[in-house]
């Protein structure tokens, strides 16, 4: 005869309940679930989301707690420079999504921890203006954030200087900008973000070094040729190969080969007028202008956002965004423009 097997639940004082084996809720798919005549209170573990949830009356919910969010986030790209000048470099680029890599050279980085029903902010970097004198750099792109994380705008690139004495290098930022003729110096990249800038020449070309990108070093300046923009990192968070985070090419004089803009979207420098905008929502540098001649402006950033299938997202105001969309077990969603909070629920 076999044994009947049961939990023993004993009572204590101030109502603690002390079972003597784990506690097994009912296993239901979510289909099984929604068809159940459910009541306020009810409990039961959903195995499609493999969590236990609670109906509390209107709908079925998950137990508060953590979700895992994964996050590609590039600031906007810095502006390029007037005259002979630098391509605008990179916003930086900080990626959490499978094993992708970050700018810089830096690696997949967490992904982030939410809690439902809770407003985190959301901002979209701004791409920096072209310079418009030849005394000026071009305008560093703004940051993008998402919560607690953020990233540095791309740095502008910089255009000769009235007289033609060594001006100022490339700005810093996500990735450098690149510098001018008469030997400027690229600017610095961050660190996990992006790369440094290329620098320019006083050779025949007169050209401008290219920006830096998320994946290498902004090319310098050669003998008639400006430098080239560093190309982008490839990103599938959308289900979709796309690369962004470009450097913007090196303006040069006329009858010199101006630097071309980096793979993913960014702007092509110029010899003989304004430099080429990076690309929107790439964060991508503006091309260097030719003598007397604006840069370009550097490309808006982008936040991309991918979380579980079982999430639900509320945009609040003052967000630009995509539709949510399913992409497998994931859902996506894609904010291209303004500041503002999200939440999920």
């Amino acid at each position: 005869m076999s044994t009947l097997e049961t939990n023993a639940i004993g009572k204590y004082s101030t109502n603690n309940v002390s079972i003597d084996d784990a506690l097994n809720l009912k296993s239901y798919t979510t289909t099984q679930r929604d068809a159940l005549t459910s009541v306020a209170g009810d409990m039961i573990y959903n195995s499609t989301n493999s969590q236990p949830e609670f109906y509390n009356g209107t709908e079925w919910k998950d137990f508060a707690g953590t979700k895992s969010v994964e996050y590609l986030l590039i600031a906007g790209g810095g502006g390029g420079g007037n005259s002979l000048a630098g391509g605008g470099g990179a916003g930086g680029y900080r990626n959490s999504y499978a094993s992708e890599t970050s700018g810089g050279g830096g690696s997949t980085e967490t992904p982030s921890l939410i809690v439902t029903e809770q407003d985190y902010l959301v901002t979209v970097g701004a791409g920096g203006n072209g310079s418009s004198n030849q005394n000026n750099v071009g305008s560093n792109g703004s940051q993008s954030l998402f919560t607690t994380i953020t990233t540095t705008g791309g740095g502008g690139g910089t255009g000769q200087s009235v007289g033609y004495p060594n001006g100022p290098g490339g700005s810093d930022g996500g990735s450098g900008g690149g510098g001018a003729r008469n030997n400027n110096t690229g600017g610095s990249g961050t660190v996990n973000e992006g790369f440094a800038g290329g620098n320019g020449t006083d050779g025949a070309g007169l050209g401008g070094g290219g920006g830096g990108g998320a994946s290498s070093v902004g090319g310098n300046a050669g003998s008639g040729t400006g430098g080239t923009g560093a190309n982008g990192l490839s990103s599938s968070i959308t289900g979709s190969a796309i690369t962004r985070g470009a450097g913007g090419g090196g303006g040069c004089q006329s009858g010199a080969t101006a630097g071309t803009g980096g793979t993913g979207g960014g702007g092509n420098g110029s010899s003989t007028s304004t430099g080429t905008a990076g690309t929107a929502n790439t964060g991508s540098g503006g091309g260097g202008g030719a003598g007397s001649q604006n840069g370009g402006n550097g490309g808006s950033g982008v936040v991309i956002l991918r979380y579980p299938t079982s999430l639900s997202i509320t945009v609040g105001a003052g967000l630009t965004a995509g539709t949510e969309t399913t992409d497998g077990s994931d859902k996506y969603i894609e904010f291209t423009a303004g500041t503002g909070t999200v939440s999920w629920a």
